[in-house]
């Protein structure tokens, strides 16, 4: 890692967030959020008083900056080599958390926070932490990030990959403008030109890692996919659905777009209708996020209330997108509608006919608010209709 560079990218870019008045008067002047590096010398003395060589990326790191603030959004301030210690003697409350840790590896065993080297200073509950026991073949210390508000303390590979991590975590929440979120926008509309041609696979992972960067239409995209791709079962699907409302970033606009209310809702109904009482569905949660008021325009509350009022009229039907595509699907159903593969071959015939709604749709989702047509769609066969080239591009 060639710190300097990308240090001086997160400074400008979390500078560019905050009110001057916010900001700690060096930072304003010197426009970075590090500190003069350390000396050699530095380092060598912490490293002869802690008896171990730091790992590489972290001694490197040091080297630019001894110290960093505002690592993420939850750490304000990091340790330097006057401070650096050993977690058991600073912080030895967390001690009790090694029995949430999930990715232990097997060359490592034992109490990760007993032997952890503490990194952050200031934070939000929580620690970072850098584990000498847990090595790769590049000498590199696994790295920790564990908040009390969180579900499990997360293991990384690296110090790099901590702090990598750090950094989404600022664009998910802060969303700076600038050449990172640029960057980010062409892989989303890329993935989108993929997903139209084909190649499932390439764009659902280009687009998990741009949600990683809090780009709002990689999250509507992709959950158009997951939704062909995962089983079909009501829970499941009212757990992706439910990505897409208040408490994750959508675009502008979304909730009143043909896509929320003429895809995604009818598909909530349909769960809703077949869920068991131990989850709550994508409904539920809209209805309870009405309640907490996180939908303060009220356009989640009319989606919803507009298809209820539609689904109680005289001949009401489902429609399936386009007036070609949906003919056709209305075709397949009256024609083979007790015969699921006969139904299954009909659809896939039907796809070079569709067309999106919206610049975000990528997928034929309101397929999956019929309870036939959703039957017939397992995973292999929801991979099989994404694998055809459809329009848009």
């Amino acid at each position: 890692m060639n710190w300097r560079p990308w240090l001086e990218l997160w400074s400008e870019e979390r500078i560019a967030t905050c009110d001057p008045g916010d900001l700690d008067p060096e930072v304003a002047q010197q426009r970075w959020l590090g500190y003069p590096p350390a000396t050699e010398a530095d380092v060598a003395a912490v490293e002869q008083r802690l008896g171990l060589r730091l790992p590489p990326s972290y001694r490197s790191f040091l080297l630019t900056t001894d110290g960093w603030r505002h690592a993420g959004e939850f750490v304000w301030k990091m340790r330097d080599t006057t401070n650096l210690g050993w977690l058991r003697e600073l912080e030895p409350s967390w001690e009790s958390w090694a029995d949430l840790v999930s990715e232990a590896p097997v060359d490592a065993p034992g109490n990760p926070f007993t032997r952890g080297l503490l990194i952050s200073l200031h934070a939000d509950v929580g620690v970072l932490f850098l584990d000498p026991a847990d090595r790769d073949e590049n000498g590199e210390w696994a790295a920790y990030s564990v908040f009390s508000w969180g579900e499990f303390p997360r293991r990384f590979p690296s110090f790099t990959a901590l702090m990598e991590s750090e950094y989404q975590s600022f664009h998910q929440i802060r969303q700076p403008a600038g050449k990172t979120r640029d960057s980010w926008d062409l892989v989303v509309e890329q993935a989108r030109d993929q997903a139209l041609s084909g190649d499932v696979d390439t764009a659902t992972a280009a687009l998990e890692k741009a949600q990683h960067f809090g780009r709002s239409r990689a999250t509507v995209l992709q959950t158009q996919l997951q939704m062909f791709l995962t089983t079909s079962s009501p829970y499941e699907a009212s757990r992706i659905l439910s990505r897409l409302l208040p408490l994750t970033p959508v675009p502008d606009g979304f909730f009143t777009g043909p896509l929320f209310t003429d895809e995604f809702v009818p598909c909530m109904f349909l769960q809703h209708a077949h869920k068991e009482p131990w989850y709550a569905s994508a409904l539920d949660v809209a209805q309870i996020l009405e309640t907490a008021q996180t939908d303060p325009g009220g356009e989640i509350k009319r989606a919803i209330d507009g298809h209820r009022t539609r689904t109680q009229q005289p001949g009401y039907q489902l429609t399936y997108g386009n007036q070609a595509f949906d003919t056709a699907v209305r075709k397949a159903l009256a024609q083979h509608h007790s015969d699921p593969e006969a139904l299954w071959e009909a659809l896939r015939t039907a796809m070079p006919l569709w067309q999106p709604r919206t610049p975000d749709h990528i997928a034929p989702v309101a397929l999956l608010a019929d309870p036939v047509l959703a039957y017939s769609l397992t995973p292999e066969r929801g991979r099989a209709l994404l694998n055809q080239p459809r329009s848009g591009r």
